[in-house]
């Protein structure tokens, strides 16, 4: 019943952000959750043997997602390294010589993990169709993670990865995907039923099988995203990266999926335009 609360309330707000926040606003949205996300991915870090600099990772991040709102695209990779490169000096002169390296790679990794992944989502915005392109992202993750979730419970029986999650199974991962590509489809007939009455807001050009494929690229991702993160927990020790979300865990534990699927969607956006 938390688990459900819980969407209620986060769904209609992410619906909000994608329909009606000004690009500056979806950019302090998304950076709020990616520097939530961060801190619980530094105390994961931290459990692991390091001691990351943790204000000063999440003021790299800021710096990030200030980046992409005042600096042409192409400024994001030198920002990034430059980033990386003031945390290496931060680590060498504040850890223990032991503990330089391990400290500055998981900090540095933070930056590419949670920042590089999260300043994605507005630059998908950014696009002409970014609003349709942002839902589709959403509910192709979302669907297949409730589908992954009652049908694995009901019928899952081969695990899919049991030193890193012992409730995935093969039966919810294939459920999980298909549930990605019904709601394709139906955001899809969606779309023709809204235009056909003037209502212009959701777009899908190109063919029904790419998106179609698209989907099961973007639910593999999600999947993949989400099994990584789980390593990185029990690497840690720990069950929830935290406890911020009832029923949910933390904010690192709800887009560990995004973290890989939304740049998925991204690098897809990029490769197309090549063609």
């Amino acid at each position: 019943m938390k688990r459900i609360l819980t969407a209620v309330i986060l769904v209609p707000l992410v619906l909000l952000l994608i329909f009606k926040a000004p690009y500056p606003l979806l950019i302090l949205a998304v950076a709020a959750v990616a520097e939530l996300a961060l801190w619980e991915y530094l105390g994961l870090a931290d459990a692991s043997g390091a001691k990351t600099p943790r204000i000063v990772v999440m003021a790299a991040m800021a710096v990030q997602f200030a980046g992409i709102y005042y600096l042409p695209l192409d400024w994001i990779g030198p920002i990034l390294g430059c980033l990386v490169l003031a945390l290496f000096l931060v680590c060498a002169f504040r850890s223990p010589v032991a503990r330089v390296l391990p400290d500055t790679a998981y900090s540095a990794f933070g930056l590419v993990y949670i920042g590089l992944a999260m300043l994605t989502l507005p630059l998908l915005s950014a696009q002409e169709n970014g609003k349709s392109l942002l839902l589709f992202l959403f509910f192709a993750v979302w669907s297949g993670d409730i589908a992954a979730l009652y049908v694995g419970r009901a019928f899952g029986r081969r695990k899919l990865a049991p030193a890193i999650s012992p409730n995935k199974t093969w039966e919810g991962a294939a459920a999980s995907v298909l549930g990605s590509v019904v709601v394709t489809l139906l955001l899809i007939q969606g779309a023709g039923l809204l235009a056909r009455h003037d209502v212009e807001i959701l777009f899908f050009p190109g063919s029904v099988w790419r998106w179609i494929g698209l989907s099961v690229l973007l639910n593999v991702a999600a999947q993949v995203g989400d099994l990584a993160e789980s390593a990185i927990k029990r690497g840690a020790g720990v069950k929830d990266s935290g406890t911020l979300l009832p029923g949910h865990g933390g904010i690192l534990d709800r887009i560990d999926a995004l973290l890989l699927a939304a740049p998925v969607l991204w690098y897809a956006q990029l490769v197309q335009q090549l063609f």
